[in-house]
């Protein structure tokens, strides 16, 4: 399949800014990875944990420290690549790695159905948990649309616009510090509501849900794409010890609060009357990425990026085995789940 790829001429834009190399002292989020909930107490559990204000600071400190390397090894988007289920991930090239990227968007839209020819194309849309806007960009660009995006770290809003300006979008695209919880946007904003892999930070999935759907037009699609672990069979109420312990762990290093289902999220959706839901798990579809990441990482220009990054980033970076070991136990789940506001959209 080929994807469709929207060349920007590399000298339109500003080099990524280096690495900091100093960071001023902040609050350390000491995370807990709780035990994996049912669905009916997930649905009820919408009030916020006592440490939220520790983990908004460690996410954005972490974005922080650790955007511009990202962009410097693998560009525009902070996100999985989606590949043929038999990819040889060892002969992929970092030009292949980021045609994935760009072709999870495309994927995306198609799943969604929103690449349909009699498909409604969305001229109003919010990126939730933009990072440094590559999906705002993109989308912009290929819908012709005005897209808003807003993320935790004040890093990556900033060079978000910065490239907005230099792309010549910056009266279709902007970029805010927000957080997705408490979006600052009216009821019934955005034709598209996008959130590409931001999900899995929310402390509260059911308040992060309600408000994908408070601000959705009606009409409107809500695409969710997100890390899960998988879901529970009839006979258990939480996860075994070790799949526990090993999420702990990838808590710890990339500021995550508890993880949940795809079934978790299908009940939320469906509490809210959403329409049309639709789940797919794209585990099998992403699994180069992560190996990919490792060996970027473990070349010269990713050591000495890492080492100016600051502790997180390279905490981070030694996490990527785990998320490894998650995807192939079948622990970890990339999960796209894709629904519809109705028309007549009761209050949510």
């Amino acid at each position: 399949m080929t994807s469709l790829r929207i060349p920007v001429p590399s000298a339109s834009l500003p080099s990524p800014p280096p690495p900091p190399s100093h960071h001023r002292l902040r609050l350390r989020l000491f995370s807990s990875c709780p035990r994996s909930r049912t669905p009916l107490l997930l649905a009820m559990a919408s009030s916020s944990p006592p440490q939220l204000p520790e983990l908004r600071q460690g996410i954005a400190d972490f974005y922080d420290q650790s955007s511009g390397s990202w962009e410097q090894m693998w560009g525009d988007h902070m996100h999985h690549g989606f590949y043929d289920s038999d990819a040889d991930d060892v002969s992929l090239s970092l030009s292949n790695h980021r045609s994935a990227q760009t072709r999870m968007i495309e994927e995306s839209l198609r799943f969604a159905s929103l690449l349909d020819p009699e498909s409604k194309r969305p001229k109003r849309i919010v990126d939730v948990g933009c990072g440094i806007g590559g999906s705002s960009r993109y989308l912009a660009r290929k819908f012709g649309a005005q897209c808003r995006g807003i993320t935790l770290s004040p890093v990556q809003a900033q060079r978000a616009n910065a490239l907005a300006t230099s792309q010549g979008l910056s009266n279709q695209v902007s970029f805010q510090v927000a957080d997705a919880l408490q979006q600052p946007f009216p009821d019934a904003e955005f034709d598209l509501v996008w959130s590409m892999e931001s999900g899995e930070h929310m402390p509260d999935k059911p308040k992060f849900v309600k408000e994908l759907a408070r601000v959705a037009a009606p009409g409107a699609t809500i695409i969710i794409v997100t890390w899960c672990h998988r879901d529970l069979s009839a006979s258990e109420d939480s996860l075994n010890p070790w799949e526990n312990e090993l999420l702990q762990k990838i808590c710890d290093a990339y500021f995550l609060p508890s993880w949940c289902s795809a079934g978790d999220y299908v009940h939320l959706l469906r509490s809210l009357s959403l329409q049309d839901i639709k789940v797919a798990d794209w585990s099998p579809n992403v699994a180069p990425f992560w190996p990919a990441v490792l060996r970027s990482a473990l070349t010269w220009k990713g050591l000495t990026s890492l080492l100016f990054s600051g502790f997180k980033t390279i905490k981070g970076a030694l996490a990527v085995p785990l998320m490894i070991e998650g995807y192939k136990k079948g622990l970890i789940k990339f999960t796209i789940i894709t629904c519809r506001k109705p028309e007549q959209a009761p209050d949510v």
